[in-house]
């Protein structure tokens, strides 16, 4: 039985199953990317939610994991070399649940770095503008008179968007025929741009059939139906 005593965030949230990867999240785009990874690679895990309504993120538990106090984190009992390995960033989670159990990238060296590439493509791209497209359009930015600060993030969305159209003509996924982590990053953020920021028609994503062609594949996948409601919110 694994020992997880040592994490102060099991304090506010017990393990049941301390032999189980240990997810600290909520189904926002970067939490999804985290347990659609889980569920596509068949892991055995615990979801823990981490609930913004009551600031959980800003706990000393939540802290003591991640002092950056955004989800997902996790801890898995069976780290390397057998140890437990606590982690936070969705990229840096799903690559190591890909090197852990070698799917969902490629086996080779120039593959694995392409779609390192475009993973790092949507943590310094994609999140920030579409996260921001959000604030202007849905939430408190959309009081703003000034509209340039929403014309600004809008237009590198759109510009964004464009990229992933190019990427993405003659290929099923951003990397081909293969289904990748970069997939499980990317897509995410398009279904949370259209669907819950309601923005699709303010970038004009009618306009990129590929991209829209490939988000109503991967959300149609069986993990990633599940992964959108992990952890359950109460």
């Amino acid at each position: 039985m694994s020992d997880l005593s040592d994490f102060p965030i099991t304090r506010k949230w017990p393990a049941q199953h301390p032999d189980r990867i240990q997810l600290y999240s909520l189904p926002t785009p970067n939490g999804v990317k985290v347990s659609a990874m889980l569920e596509e690679t068949g892991l055995q895990y615990e979801p823990h939610l981490v609930s913004f309504d009551t600031n959980d993120q800003m706990s000393p538990e939540f802290l003591s994991l991640n002092p950056n106090n955004k989800i997902p984190a996790i801890i898995d009992p069976n780290g390397p070399g057998g140890k437990p390995l606590a982690l936070f960033e969705s990229g840096a989670i799903l690559l190591y649940l890909a090197d852990k159990t070698g799917q969902f990238i490629p086996r080779d060296d120039a593959g694995r770095y392409e779609t390192i590439q475009w993973l790092m493509f949507q943590m310094g791209g994609i999140g920030p503008m579409f996260g921001q497209v959000g604030f202007f359009h849905k939430f408190a930015g959309r009081e703003y008179e000034d509209k340039r600060p929403r014309d600004r993030y809008v237009a590198e969305s759109r510009r964004l968007l464009n990229v992933l159209e190019g990427r993405l003509e003659g290929r099923a996924w951003i990397m081909g025929d293969q289904y990748t982590i970069a997939d499980m990053a990317i897509f995410p953020w398009v279904r949370n741009l259209v669907g819950f920021y309601g923005a699709g028609e303010l970038v004009g994503i009618a306009n990129f059939p590929n991209v829209t062609r490939a988000l109503n594949e991967f959300v149609a996948r069986p993990a990633v139906t599940r992964a959108i409601d992990i952890p359950r919110r109460g």
